[in-house]
């Protein structure tokens, strides 16, 4: 198979996501610019802009109209995916490393760094369908005990009703969506031993993927937290991906 090149960023690429048809690729950079190209030829469409720090990761709704992404300007922008209009910015006093849309996406879960006095969170953000009644007020607001270490990455559990979240704590937590009650964290013994790099769900969300700088990266399952498989490698793993076609991880180490 011959690899497409794709060009257009002009500093390094920090995030990737295909939407639900796969047919775009919308990509984050340190460039401050987001852009989405056709996936089948590398033919870029357009980019994104409005960040003024590099964006550290987005997320796509299921119906391919919105983006949302997430940028170290202390923001999370949404996007008209077809005009590449701004929508609407939710501005925190801290940068914003993580985002994903819920099913359904009326919900999108944001999550901010440790800055000054601001402790690491987790956003809770509901989604307004007419743009113009868009607020910036938070549903749910989450902290982990240690404030201080980032959260890398929250996604959400099965039919929206859980949080899973992991960073530089090295633990991995679920979350009920509704009270913010702390359900389920990995234990030590089973648990990563350094920083949780990255974190990726099943396309059916019975199960996900954490990739760590302990050099593993390992299958969880998503209701009960028990632990499938550790997949070890020589290096830390910066990034993991589940197919949602075969059973197969992916895993970026260096």
């Amino acid at each position: 198979m011959r690899p497409i090149l794709m060009k257009g960023h002009e500093r390094p690429l920090t995030f990737l996501r295909y939407n639900r048809e796969g047919d775009l690729l919308f990509s984050c950079a340190k460039d401050h610019t987001p852009t989405l190209w056709f996936a089948d030829n590398g033919e870029r469409l357009g980019t994104y802009r409005g960040h003024n720090g590099a964006v550290w990761c987005c997320d796509v709704s299921r119906d391919s109209s919105r983006l949302i992404t997430g940028s170290a300007d202390q923001t999370a922008k949404l996007w008209d995916v077809k005009s590449g209009k701004e929508l609407f910015t939710f501005k925190f006093n801290a940068p914003t490393r993580s985002v994903d849309f819920a099913v359904g996406d009326r919900l999108a879960v944001i999550t901010t760094d440790h800055f000054v006095d601001r402790t690491a969170a987790i956003h809770v953000k509901r989604i307004a369908e007419d743009p113009e009644e868009q607020d910036a007020e938070s549903v749910l607001v989450l902290h982990c005990p240690d404030g201080k270490k980032r959260i890398n990455r929250a996604v959400w559990g099965p039919l929206n009703q859980t949080i899973v979240s992991g960073g530089e704590d090295k633990v991995i937590r679920i979350w009920d969506a509704e009270t913010g009650k702390l359900l389920k964290q990995s234990d030590e013994e089973v648990g990563h031993k350094k920083d949780i790099t990255s974190l990726c769900k099943a396309a059916d969300d019975s199960h996900f993927l954490t990739g760590s700088l302990d050099k593993t990266a390992k299958l969880w399952d998503m209701r009960t937290l028990t632990l499938l498989k550790t997949y070890t490698t020589v290096v830390p793993v910066n990034a993991v991906s589940l197919s949602p076609l075969l059973n197969h991880v992916c895993t970026n180490a260096s």
